[in-house]
C-alpha cells in the first residue's frame, strides 16, 4: 500500500496561515462552547450558537482576511458564522478579550453580526436570511452615488459570504437580476457550499444550475471544488473514475461517506468500478479519510488562486465547496446545525490545534510568525474614524398655504420641488427611489427637475419629442434612482443610502416611494435596514380604499398600524397638503445623524378641499399648528360648548369626519374634531405620560393636552382608512366610551362613495356611531 501525505508540502507563508486558520477554528468553537456550557444559565433557556456552520467558513474567512482583504473593502458575513468574525477581529486586536465570553449575553456579542449593537466592528448587519447577502449590492450603489456627488468614499470590494441554502431566498435573485447590478465589478459573493440546511442534507443543491443563473445575469463564476489532495489523486490511474464518482453521487450519499470509517470507505466508495477500486486499495487509511473531505473551500491555496482570479469589471461569485463542521467531531453529520461539542471533544480539538481548554483565549506568542502576520494584517486593514458631516439646514415651514383641491400624494412632489428653491443645499442631499412608479406617484416634476442618477450620462432619445411629459435624463448629477419592480430591492438600497452618514461621513436624505399595498412586502428588509443604522423615509402611496376602482387586492388595510409598531420609525398619515409639507420636512430633519430616525408617510390619491385644513393666518398660530401636526395630532374643530362627542380621524377620512360633525351640530350635539397625523407619536405620548421610556427619547406628552384636553373629554369615535385598532388606544387617554371605525375586510372594485359605504367609512356611519355613544 502506498502512503501519501495528507497535506502536500506547504510554503512557509501557507503554513503560518494554516496556524491562524486553526486558531480561528478553536476560538469560534470555544466562544459558542463557553456561552452554552460554561457561563451560568439560571433560566435554563437554550442559548444556541452554530459551531458547525462557523467551522465550514473558517478557511474561507482566514484566506480572505489574512491575505486578500484591504481597508476599503466591506464584508457581509453569513449570520451563523458570527463567531468566526469575532475570532478574526480578536486576533487582529479589534475586539477586547472580555467579550469572548459574552456571546448572546445581554450587552455582549450579538447572535448575528450587527452594525448597531455589536461591540465588534461589523460592516453589514445580517441575520435575516437573504437580506444580509444582498446588502453589499446596495452598499456598492450607495458608495457610487456618494462618489458621483463629490463625496470621498475610497475604493474597495463589497464581499458577501453566503450559505448555499441562503440562495433559496427570492430576495437574492431579485437583487442579482436588477439591471444595475451587472455593472458593479466590486461585488464578490463567496458561497459556502456545504450542502446542508438546518434540518437535513439538501437532496440536490444544483450548483450547476446556480452557476448558469449567475452567468446569465452577467456575473463571473468561479468554482473551488477540490483541494490539492484530491487534485493530486485525480492525476493517478483511476483518478478520472474518482472524480466522476464524487461529481455524480447525490449530496446525501456524499455526506454519509464523511461519517464512514476507512474500512467502510473502501467498501462504499468504489461502487463496483475496478479502476477506482485499485486506486482506493493503494491509499493508506489517513489519506483515504482525508481525501473524501478535501474540498476546495478548506484549501487555503485553492481559495487564494480563486481570489486572485477575480475580474473587477463585473460581479463575481465564487462557489466554494465545504464540509459543515469541518475539523470538528460533528463534521458532516446531517443534524449538526446547532449541535455542540462535548467537553471531551473540545479537549481533543484543543490538543489538535495546539491550545488549551484551561486558557482558551490566548493569542499567539508575541514575535512568532502568526503573531507577526496578525499585526501586519491589522495594520493593513486599519480604517480612520469617520466624522459625519452635518446635513445642511432644512426649513420647518416653506411658507406656502395650499388652496383648491389637492391630494396628499401630489403634495409630496410639490414639497420636493419647493425644497429645491427654499433650501437648495439640503435639497441636493435628497435622493428619491421608485420601483418603476415615478409617474404614477406624482414624482414626474421632481424627476424632470433633478434628473435620473446614472454612473455615466446616457442619451435621452425622447428629449425632443413634444408629447413626452416625463423626461428621463440619466446622468451622474441626477437625484432619482429607478429600480425594477421589486420592493425588496428598493428598500435594500434605501437602507444603504440612509447609512452613508456612518460609513463615509456623507449624509443623504433618501426617500423611497412605492404603492402602499406593497409596503408590507418591503417591510422586512426596510426594518432590517433601520436596525443596521440606515435612516430613510418610506412613502406608501396610493393607500387604503381610496384605490377603490383597483379592488381589494390593492387596498391596504394594516399599514397604518405597521407604521405605528415599527421600531426606529415615526409614521405619519397627513390629511392635507400642508400636513405633508410639515411632516416631510420634520422627517428629513431627523435623517443622517447619530440620533436620527426613519419615517413612514402614508399618502392618498383622494382629492380634498384644502380650505378644510383651516390653516391659521397668524404666524404664531400657524407655527403652533405646525408643531401639533409634527407631534401627532391637532384640533381641527372645537365646539363652542363642551362636546357631546369627539371625532378623531386620520388621513383621507378627515372630510367624512368634518361632514359628520356638521350634521351632528345641526342635530344639537356639539362636536370636537381632531385630526390625527401620527398614531405612533400619540401612543408614545401616552406611554411617556405613564412614565414609560423609549429608546429614542420620551414622547411629547404635551400634544395630548393640545389635541385631547381633559376638560373636553367626551365619548370618542375614531375613523381611518385602515384597521380600526390603530387608533383604538385613544379611548384610554381619558377612559371614555368609544366606537372605532375602519377597514377590517378585503374590499372590491367600485367608486369611492360605494366602497366607503361598504366599509363603514362614510359620514352616515360616523353619525350613527356618534349618536349611539351619545
Amino acid at each position: 500500500m502506498t502512503t501519501m501525505s495528507t497535506r502536500p508540502a506547504e510554503s512557509d507563508a501557507l503554513a503560518v496561515l494554516r496556524e491562524v486558520e486553526q486558531r480561528v477554528l478553536w476560538l469560534s468553537t470555544a466562544v459558542v462552547h463557553h456561552a452554552n456550557r460554561v457561563r451560568p444559565n439560571p433560566t435554563g433557556l437554550k442559548v444556541g450558537g452554530h459551531q458547525a456552520s462557523s467551522a465550514s467558513m473558517v478557511t474561507i474567512m482566514t484566506a480572505l482576511w489574512f491575505e486578500h482583504l484591504r481597508a476599503g473593502d466591506r464584508v457581509s458575513v453569513k449570520p451563523h458564522a458570527s463567531p468566526v468574525l469575532h475570532a478574526v477581529n480578536y486576533l487582529l486586536g479589534e475586539l477586547d478579550q472580555r467579550y469572548l465570553t459574552t456571546l448572546r449575553e445581554f450587552g455582549g456579542l450579538q447572535s448575528y453580526p450587527s452594525r448597531s449593537k455589536d461591540p465588534d466592528p461589523v460592516d453589514y448587519s445580517t441575520g435575516s436570511v437573504g437580506i444580509g447577502a444582498t446588502a453589499p449590492i446596495w452598499g456598492a450603489l450607495a458608495r457610487r452615488y456618494v462618489e458621483a456627488k463629490g463625496g470621498h468614499t475610497g475604493a474597495g470590494r463589497q464581499y458577501s459570504l453566503v450559505g448555499d441554502a441562503e440562495l433559496d431566498e427570492g430576495a437574492v435573485w431579485e437583487a442579482v437580476l436588477d439591471p444595475m447590478v451587472a455593472e458593479l465589478g466590486e461585488l464578490v459573493w463567496i458561497v459556502d457550499v456545504n450542502r446542508q440546511s438546518l434540518d437535513r442534507v439538501v437532496p440536490n443543491i444544483g450548483v450547476t444550475r446556480l452557476q448558469g443563473m449567475f452567468a446569465a445575469a452577467g456575473w463571473q463564476v468561479l468554482t473551488v471544488k477540490y483541494g490539492r489532495v484530491l487534485q493530486e489523486l485525480f492525476e493517478r490511474p483511476g483518478g478520472d473514475a474518482l472524480r466522476r464518482r464524487i461529481d455524480e453521487m447525490t449530496n446525501p450519499e456524499y455526506q454519509r461517506l464523511l461519517r464512514c470509517r476507512p474500512e467502510q470507505l473502501r467498501e462504499r466508495l468504489p461502487a463496483g468500478d475496478a479502476a477506482l477500486q485499485r486506486l482506493v486499495a493503494g491509499l493508506d487509511d489517513d489519506t483515504l479519510h482525508a481525501c473524501i473531505r478535501n474540498l476546495g473551500g478548506h484549501d487555503l491555496g485553492a481559495l487564494g488562486e480563486a481570489f486572485e482570479a477575480i475580474d473587477d469589471t463585473r460581479p463575481t461569485v465564487v462557489f466554494a465547496y465545504t464540509v459543515k463542521g469541518y475539523g470538528l467531531a460533528s463534521e458532516g453529520h446531517p443534524q449538526n446545525h446547532s449541535s455542540l461539542l462535548t467537553e471531551e471533544q473540545l479537549g481533543e480539538l484543543a490538543a489538535r490545534v495546539g491550545t488549551s481548554v484551561d486558557a482558551p483565549w490566548e493569542r499567539f506568542t508575541p514575535g512568532s510568525a502568526p503573531a507577526r502576520l496578525c499585526a501586519a494584517v491589522a495594520e493593513r486593514l486599519r480604517r480612520e474614524p469617520v466624522a459625519a458631516a452635518a446635513v445642511p439646514e432644512l426649513p420647518a415651514d416653506i411658507g406656502r398655504t395650499p388652496s383648491g383641491t389637492a391630494t396628499t400624494q401630489a403634495a409630496l412632489g410639490r414639497t420636493l420641488l419647493d425644497l429645491t428653491r427654499s433650501a437648495p443645499e439640503a435639497a441636493a442631499r435628497v435622493v428619491t427611489l421608485c420601483p418603476d412608479v415615478s409617474s404614477s406617484t406624482n414624482l414626474g416634476g421632481w424627476v424632470n427637475k433633478v434628473g435620473v442618477w446614472s454612473v455615466a450620462e446616457r442619451p435621452d432619445w425622447f428629449d425632443d419629442d413634444p408629447e413626452t411629459i416625463l423626461h428621463w435624463r440619466e446622468r451622474p448629477e441626477g437625484q432619482h434612482v429607478e429600480l425594477g419592480i421589486a420592493e425588496t430591492n428598493l428598500v435594500g438600497l434605501l437602507g444603504e443610502l440612509g447609512a452613508t452618514w456612518s460609513r463615509w461621513g456623507e449624509p443623504l436624505l433618501p426617500i423611497g416611494v412605492l404603492y402602499d399595498p406593497f409596503v408590507e412586502r418591503a417591510l422586512e428588509p426596510w426594518s432590517f435596514g433601520i436596525y443596521a443604522g440606515g435612516q430613510s423615509i418610506l412613502v406608501g402611496t396610493p393607500s387604503g380604499v381610496t384605490l377603490a376602482p383597483e379592488g381589494g387586492a390593492h387596498q391596504s388595510i394594516t399599514t397604518p398600524s405597521v407604521g405605528l409598531e415599527q421600531p426606529g420609525c415615526t409614521s405619519y398619515e397627513p390629511a392635507f397638503a400642508i400636513d405633508v409639507e410639515w411632516t416631510l420636512l420634520a422627517a428629513l430633519a431627523r435623517l443622517g445623524r447619530p440620533d436620527g430616525t426613519s419615517a413612514y408617510l402614508r399618502l392618498s390619491t383622494r382629492p380634498v378641499d384644502q380650505s378644510l385644513a383651516a390653516v391659521p393666518c397668524d404666524p404664531a398660530a400657524r407655527e403652533r399648528r405646525r408643531r401639533q401636526v409634527v407631534a401627532g395630532a391637532y384640533p381641527l374643530v372645537r365646539a363652542s360648548d363642551p362636546p357631546a362627542v369627539t371625532l378623531a380621524a386620520m388621513g383621507a377620512c378627515v372630510p367624512e369626519a368634518l361632514a359628520a360633525a356638521a350634521r351632528l351640530e345641526a342635530l344639537g350635539h356639539p362636536v370636537d374634531v381632531v385630526c390625527v397625523t401620527s398614531p405612533g407619536l400619540l401612543f408614545e405620548a401616552v406611554q411617556a405620560r405613564a412614565g414609560q421610556g423609549y429608546e429614542r427619547g420620551p414622547g411629547q406628552s404635551w400634544v395630548l393636552d393640545a389635541a385631547f384636553p381633559a376638560r373636553r373629554a367626551a365619548p370618542l369615535v375614531t375613523l381611518l382608512d385602515g384597521h380600526p385598532h390603530t387608533l383604538a388606544f385613544l379611548a384610554g387617554i381619558h377612559r371614555v366610551r368609544a366606537a372605532h371605525l375602519g377597514v377590517t375586510r378585503f374590499g372590491q372594485s367600485g367608486d369611492l362613495d360605494a366602497v366607503q359605504r361598504h366599509h363603514g367609512l362614510d359620514a352616515d356611519t360616523v353619525v350613527r356611531a356618534a349618536l349611539d355613544l351619545i
